[in-house]
């Protein structure tokens, strides 16, 4: 039985693959459906998968950013890709993350069938070739010289729960290799020079693999001497070590020194970085998955601060999920409206340092950097009344944050938008006006929940006359007053309707309508969608 996972944002696509494909008739079963790659990469670390059957474009996470969380951390997962026609060619650069098989939308029943019918060949060709293996392994003369890659083999199968228990302990006792401990913690080696922070050639790949024979000399010899318990190769370019013995910190100690030996030894005698994750402490084999996917996501703290790192979960406290920037967003938008560019760039750092100490993945470092992008570009957009021009640059830059190989790299991109809008913005605040358009565009957003907000109100705030600002303002904004009340209220209403679960007539209260009946009528007249419709599309 092939164990398939469909990931598709587009709950009509899911559906129709779901109920148009007989499952059962080619051995195989559909073990789940998420909408996201951070669903699918949450679901595969806990359900065993052969089949990942992904579109590209996905919120949170997408299809590429899940090809290469798989192809680094499931290796034995084939992926499939279904794309549309202009994210086609996108599509073909993910062969570099292992990408099995492409297909184009819209997916008949018939192309996915004989599809996965290839890559069912693929997995059985590749199964095959490791039973052989074993049997050869198993029985040849030169069964002694092939030790080291069995015990690897075998320890990163239980390891990654990618093979049965039992049949790993057994295969190690074998070898002499026994198991027995109170405790267990993974630790993963990786070379800096051969990781996602750099792009390697082929050249650079084989020589990867000898490099990472290096380093597992040097680990083996490390641990072996202070039996602390056993090192083997993950792959051909990394290594890991599953340590045994009591949860006391006195072996905590031990362990981190035996880390940092191997750090630095390795680093004197391959000449280049090397970091190291370990991960948290758990009680049984069954569990080791759960400390190599913690030692994976300290390894993956390179993105934020680069290599040579050392990294131990068990002194890491858990901030992702109480980071918020939205104090520091507030302070920004204050600093470009402004003109104060000591504020601006204070509090660029200061979400940078925030970002930096919660450990967040690479999808969430760039999306707290994508909220910046959002926020300078309204502040642009409510001075140039441009926001059609302002999107298309913002999405142009969030595209190109998430092509970065390292946070700072991508930092540096947020920094220098930052700093062309706060002088965009001197320039348009100098006129006139342009100050009395955005001194409006904050009054407006700061009541646009008043359902009695009104331009007289506006005018007496601003000290000018109607007929005086009606034209400046439309100038300015390219739209009247009413026409960007109702468009502020409604993208509110949008953002209500996805992430709350209130009902209609309070988010109609909430943004400024007192008759919840016209805020129908005006949300479907931009959106196209009522607001039932659209919140059960987004709601999540």
């Amino acid at each position: 039985m092939y164990r398939i996972l469909l990931v598709d944002d587009e709950i009509l696509v899911r559906d129709a693959i779901k109920e148009n494909i007989d499952w059962g008739s080619m051995d195989c079963q559909l073990v789940g459906d998420c909408e996201n790659g951070r669903q699918a990469m949450e679901f595969v670390m806990e359900h065993p998968v052969d089949i990942v059957l992904t579109d590209i474009c996905m919120p949170y996470m997408d299809g590429m950013e899940l090809s290469r969380f798989l192809h680094e951390s499931y290796p034995d997962i084939f992926i499939v890709i279904f794309s549309g026609f202009g994210e086609f060619e996108y599509a073909q650069k993910a062969i570099q993350y292992g990408v099995s098989e492409y297909l184009l939308k819209p997916v008949t029943a018939m192309e996915l069938r004989e599809v996965i019918g290839k890559v069912k060949a693929k997995i059985d060709e590749k199964r095959g070739a490791r039973e052989q293996m074993d049997t050869l392994l198993q029985t040849s003369e030169d069964y002694r010289d092939n030790a080291l890659m069995i015990r690897s083999d075998a320890l990163e199968g239980l390891v990654s729960c990618t093979r049965d228990i039992q049949e790993s302990i057994h295969q190690l006792e074998r070898l002499g290799i026994y198991l027995d401990a109170q405790s267990y913690r993974v630790a993963i080696i990786d070379l800096d020079a051969y990781s996602q922070l750099f792009q390697i050639g082929s050249e650079q790949r084989q020589e990867s693999q000898l490099m990472t024979f290096v380093l597992f000399n040097i680990s083996d010899e490390i641990v072996s001497r202070e039996d602390a318990g056993v090192a083997y190769q993950e792959g051909s370019s990394r290594v890991c070590v599953l340590f045994t013995g009591e949860k006391n910190k006195e072996f905590e100690n031990r362990i981190q020194l035996v880390c940092k030996e191997i750090q630095e030894k390795a680093g004197e005698a391959i000449g280049m970085g090397v970091s190291v994750g370990i991960g948290g402490w758990v009680r049984s084999l069954t569990e080791l998955h759960f400390s190599h996917e913690q030692a994976q996501k300290a390894i993956e703290c390179r993105y934020l601060l680069g290599g040579n790192l050392l990294i131990d979960m068990e002194d890491e406290k858990e901030q992702e999920s109480r980071l918020s920037i939205q104090v520091f967003l507030e302070d920004l938008t204050e600093g470009l409206k402004t003109g104060s560019q000591k504020q601006v760039e204070m509090c660029l750092e200061q979400i940078v340092q925030q970002i930096q100490a919660a450990r967040v993945g690479k999808s969430r470092a760039c999306g707290y950097l994508q909220q910046i992008i959002r926020t300078i570009g309204y502040c642009l957009g409510s001075v140039t009344g441009d926001y059609e021009k302002e999107l298309k640059q913002r999405e142009a830059l969030q595209a190109k944050i998430s092509e970065q190989r390292t946070f700072q790299e991508a930092v540096k991109l947020v920094k220098e938008y930052a700093a062309r809008s706060f002088e965009e913005l001197q320039m348009l605040n100098s006129s006139s006006g342009h100050r009395q358009a955005a001194l409006a565009m904050d009054y407006i957003q700061a009541r646009y929940m008043q359902p009695d907000l009104s331009l007289n109100q506006i005018c007496s705030y601003l000290n000018i006359s109607t007929s005086y600002f009606s034209t400046v303002f439309k100038e300015m904004t390219g739209e009247t007053f009413i026409e960007v009340l109702g468009r502020l209220r409604i993208e509110k209403a949008m953002e209500l309707l996805e992430n709350t679960t209130l009902k209609n007539y309070e988010i109609a209260e909430k943004v400024g309508f007192a008759d919840p009946h016209y805020f129908g009528i005006c949300f479907k007249k931009m959106t196209g969608k009522t607001p039932t419709e659209y919140a059960r599309e987004r709601r999540r």
